[in-house]
């Protein structure tokens, strides 16, 4: 089996696109998916993505990824700056973690300079955008390689 990355969008980014796209950009979240895919076939590794506007099916995917999942890569949207169950989750199934936002948060209200994962993740990818999805498959890999 190849090393599998479990791949987690949270809430609203479903509407990646389309939402605020001078914030976001105007990748949608399929174009997110194929980018962070084509990226792990590079070392041959694949991906498996889960998006979800509800926290529970967030956790349900994290909790499965003990599995068969080597690392994650997470960008939790809001939940990042409100919930410690997600956080839990992430700790409790002690796999390397990249904690991903499309913006630069630290540029943003300061509610959004505060995260839950942050202290939990192997590194943090922010203001990127999309190409930040890239950067954490690749540094996973270097990871999961060494």
């Amino acid at each position: 089996m190849s090393r599998r990355i479990l791949l987690v969008n949270g809430p609203n980014l479903n509407l990646l696109g389309t939402r605020e796209p001078d914030i976001y950009g105007r990748e949608t979240l399929a174009d997110v998916e194929a980018l962070a895919a084509r990226t792990a076939a590079e070392f041959d590794m694949e991906v498996r993505p889960v998006q979800s506007n509800h926290e529970g099916v967030l956790i349900d995917a994290i909790h499965a990824a003990r599995e068969d999942c080597h690392a994650i890569v997470i960008n939790p949207g809001g939940l990042t700056h409100t919930s410690v169950v997600l956080r839990d989750a992430l700790t409790g199934v002690a796999l390397p973690i990249a904690e991903v936002h499309l913006s630069n948060v630290h540029a943003r209200e300061p509610f959004r300079h505060r995260s839950y994962v942050s202290p939990i993740a192997d590194f943090v990818i922010a203001g990127c955008g999309a190409q930040g999805y890239a950067f954490a498959v690749r540094r996973l890999a270097t990871l999961l390689a060494g």
